[in-house]
């Protein structure tokens, strides 16, 4: 692999964890959000999606002809659970919504071209499976913060969907948060010491390099108003080229939020974030 120098300004600019007071309260705060979420919302534990691998999925709230969001948890690639990303479920779960919380492989054990293709197994799987655990899976709705946010883009992507037996339309609504949609300016930061990507890698897995020619996808896309400008940035530039495609995009100011507690946000089914994705997913049915 070809070896990039980090530019000082670029990592900072997609340094997250540096960019709040303390990492470890922001985390401990989501920890106890996902206890709570993991003692009171019903579920199925360790789905397996992919014997290959082993990934495996929490299924939060199915039944009943549910529609299924599929929540996809950040890290930079190399960090997170399921387990750690179930404050993601108790919003939407209380708006008749189940929610998927799904692991996937870490870098660097893997590569990013095995975790995109993880994630698609994921979306493949809950559409074949989905009926049978009581969900209506005509359309998959699937959302991410960060690194989700990239693979959540990733999903919305064209030209993969038949190589999983998927058609084009599988997707519905799908919320990206604090996304990176162009991973060029990663080679030039410190993430590409574990990720080793280099300009193939940028070309065949940046969202925005990948927008397809016509879905019915609704982008919803945020990020937060506390945020370093590399996420404002990829946010707006991702938003954009959304739209110029043509494509229903919704973009959702949230003012006074850092990249972490933007996502804590999902456990409350009052908040603006629940609330604008139960609606876009009410709208495929």
């Amino acid at each position: 692999m070809t070896q990039y120098p980090i530019d000082p300004q670029i990592d900072y600019d997609f340094n997250a964890r540096e960019s709040v007071a303390s990492f470890d309260d922001e985390f401990a705060a989501l920890g106890r959000l996902s206890d709570q979420a993991r003692a009171n919302v019903p579920c199925q534990r360790d789905l397996v999606f992919d014997p290959a691998s082993g990934s495996a999925l929490d299924l939060y709230g199915a039944g009943n002809g549910r529609p299924v969001f599929l929540w996809i948890h950040g890290g930079y690639w190399r960090i997170g659970t399921k387990e750690g990303n179930a404050f993601a479920a108790p919003g939407l779960v209380a708006q008749g919504i189940a929610v998927a919380v799904m692991d996937y492989s870490l870098a660097p054990a893997v590569t990013l071209d095995q975790i995109v293709h993880e994630v698609r197994l994921a979306v493949a799987w809950l559409r074949r499976e989905g009926p049978g655990l009581g969900l209506d899976t005509r359309k998959i709705h699937v959302g991410g913060s960060s690194a989700g946010g990239h693979l959540t883009g990733a999903v919305l992507a064209g030209g993969w969907h038949a190589e999983y037996g998927l058609p084009e339309s599988s997707i519905g609504a799908a919320l990206a948060l604090s996304g990176i949609f162009d991973l060029e300016p990663l080679l030039h930061t410190q993430v590409n010491g574990w990720m080793d990507m280099d300009m193939e890698t940028v070309a065949a897995l940046s969202p925005i390099r990948h927008i397809p020619a016509r879905t019915d996808a609704q982008l919803l896309i945020s990020v937060g108003g506390e945020e370093r400008n590399g996420f404002l940035r990829e946010t707006a530039a991702y938003h954009d080229a959304w739209t110029k495609a043509g494509h229903k995009a919704d973009l959702i100011d949230m003012p006074g939020y850092n990249h972490f507690d933007i996502t804590g946000t999902l456990a409350d089914l009052d908040a603006t974030l629940v609330q604008r994705t139960a609606q876009a997913i009410r709208s495929y049915s």
